[in-house]
């Protein structure tokens, strides 16, 4: 596959700089998004291939716009939306919520 998920090797990227003791997670959030996602691929079927396979269908520019975990998070919203289990409707009422303070 290339696409803009397969960037190993390509230059004019910069060097990728190590931060030392760097946090698994930056923001509590991500923890979560993580949390989330191995907890569904107990109750669905949701392999790591699929996971894969849905991060690399994100559109490149959001793809090379977002952090790690935010693609983490469009995946599981995604899968969350594709399964039934909740609609784009209600993720996208709950994101309001959480920008107005309700959360």
């Amino acid at each position: 596959m290339n696409g803009i998920h397969d960037m190993g090797g390509m230059d004019g990227f910069g060097p990728i700089r190590r931060v030392p003791n760097e946090p698994v997670f930056h923001e509590p959030w991500e923890g979560r998004v993580f949390a989330l996602i191995v907890a569904m691929g107990r109750k669905m079927p949701f392999s790591v291939d699929q996971f894969r396979y849905m991060r690399e269908q994100i559109n490149p520019i959001t793809y090379l716009k977002t952090s790690y975990y935010e693609q983490w998070l469009i995946v599981l919203e995604r899968q969350l939306a594709e399964t039934g289990l909740v609609s784009r409707g209600e993720i996208a009422a709950r994101m309001t919520d959480l920008s107005e303070g309700d959360g």
